[in-house]
């Protein structure tokens, strides 16, 4: 089966990091370009960083640029965001998928994404 699971999500104080992992597993990972996206509670999806099949390219949403640091391991089918100077308006749940997957429209099934809260 073709599962995308995040995981690392927590609860941090404004200034702290967090490290989120994304593993997959049920198709050839290290062949996609990967998206770290995210929702906060009555907002859109939003793409937080784009990080290309083997990481020649990174892009980043303004509000991540110089605090997010998206990565990958091909090997171990893992993708990371490394969340440094979190902020309260980063709390949100994150997913990761493939480059240009929306809600309506996705390669890969999403999966159950993993809660940031950011709160003092």
């Amino acid at each position: 089966q073709v599962q995308l699971v995040e995981s690392g999500g927590g609860l941090v104080r404004p200034g702290g990091s967090l490290r989120l992992s994304c593993v997959g597993s049920g198709f050839t990972f290290g062949t996609y370009a990967m998206t770290w996206f995210r929702q906060a509670p009555g907002k859109e999806l939003e793409s937080v960083a784009d990080i290309t099949h083997n990481s020649d390219r990174t892009v980043y949403a303004h509000f991540a640029k110089g605090r997010f640091t998206i990565s990958r391991d091909n090997e171990k089918n893992v993708l990371y965001l490394q969340m440094n100077n979190l902020k309260d308006e980063d709390t949100a749940v994150y997913y990761c998928n493939a480059h240009g997957a929306s809600r309506a429209s996705s390669l890969l099934p999403w999966g159950q994404g993993t809660q940031v809260t950011v709160s003092s």
